[in-house]
């Protein structure tokens, strides 16, 4: 038996992978994110931010979120926040759609930029290319986009590794003693939370794994799990480009930036090849989560889910999308996210940490 398809695995691990899948393209694929939310405190204050505050906020809430799931058996959105939040859960929706056309524009954004960098291309093959293959995982379900999703977090956790060994290898020095010597500024704190709140909305698109656990205790126990495998990727990114600080803070495309200064081309096709795949996952994921709560909602009412539409509404999304990315990478990151973050912290944080808790511990 593969560990993939091992109980265990699917239970404690699978969600999380899901979770960092969906995380990575719209938290820190590109490094933008990273700037935006946490270098701006300084390399030491913004990985106090990171590690501590976005860490502690992202598995506290998964644990609680996929604990409240498992008890309710509520494992797509829309039945979910009705759980939830009753009649309220509407206001949720629009705010999560939002959300999604957001994220994927960032996502069909990040896919032109990367391709252009790389190959010279035109922005749109990239963008194209992108919203192809999303498409396609789409179509092949959740147990497909579960192994797909797997194995690449395999893949990009090796490659993000080696990425930090060999800039740490040349840079080690530099990266010390900017975490030494550059002072702490500003609120370190608030940029943790902001950071958190608007990630946490990707939790809605990874319900559909909790259904391999079999009790709440194995939901929450993979929930902190989830926090620290979303976050890890993240922490190993910032750390290489506190080498490159303060540089590193008007790149739009900080990772690309740090693999170019490296002269090493055969890194930076490989973690930009992976990188691309990532958006894919992120893509696919919340996608997903929208063709799943509509397929859903067709069934809790005993009729068949038409078989137009999972393909209509992923083209839908995708096209709307690629209008919206034309905004621009660092505008969508620094204006929408920062929107984002207190939206979902007042549609989502504090339902499910009050009313979510009270319900989880009155049901006990």
């Amino acid at each position: 038996m593969s560990i993939l398809s091992s109980k265990k695995f699917q239970k404690y691990f699978v969600p999380g992978i899901v979770f960092q899948s969906c995380v990575i393209a719209g938290g820190y694929g590109t490094g933008r994110e990273l700037i935006e939310y946490f270098m701006g405190y300084g390399p030491l204050g913004g990985m106090l931010g990171m590690a501590i505050i976005s860490l502690l906020t992202w598995s506290i809430v998964c644990g609680v979120s996929f604990a409240f799931a498992r008890r309710f058996k509520a494992y797509d959105y829309k039945n979910f926040m009705k759980k939830l939040m009753g009649p309220g859960w509407i206001v949720f929706e629009i705010a999560y759609i939002i959300f999604i056309l957001i994220v994927l524009a960032v996502v069909s954004a990040s896919a032109g930029s990367i391709l252009h960098e790389l190959f010279g291309l035109n922005k749109w093959f990239g963008i194209i290319g992108m919203s192809t293959a999303v498409f396609l995982l789409v179509m092949n379900g959740s147990e497909m986009i579960e192994k797909v999703l797997s194995l690449w977090s395999f893949v990009l956790y090796g490659v993000y590794i080696l990425f930090l060994v060999l800039v740490i290898s040349r840079y080690s020095s530099v990266i010390g003693q900017n975490f030494a010597s550059v002072p702490v500024t500003g609120n370190w704190v608030f940029g943790g939370f902001q950071y958190a709140f608007y990630n946490l909305a990707i939790i809605i698109a990874v319900l559909y794994t909790i259904r391999h656990c079999d009790t709440e205790k194995e939901a929450f126990s993979s929930g902190l799990i989830a926090g620290l495998i979303g976050i890890l990727p993240g922490i190993f990114l910032f750390i290489a480009m506190a080498g490159f600080y303060p540089t590193i803070i008007d790149q739009e495309l900080p990772v690309d930036y740090i693999l170019t200064q490296m002269n090493m081309p055969w890194l930076r096709y490989m973690f930009q090849i992976v990188l691309f795949g990532t958006l894919i996952e992120t893509g696919s994921g919340l996608i997903y989560s929208i063709t799943d709560r509509i397929a859903e909602g067709y069934k809790s009412k005993g009729k068949e889910v038409p078989k137009w539409s999972t393909p209509v509404i992923s083209v839908v999304l995708l096209v709307i999308t690629t209008f919206i990315s034309s905004y621009g990478l660092i505008n969508l990151i620094a204006k929408g996210y920062g929107t984002l973050a207190w939206i979902f912290f007042f549609v989502y944080v504090i339902p499910i940490m009050t009313l979510g808790v009270y319900k989880l511990m009155k049901k006990a």
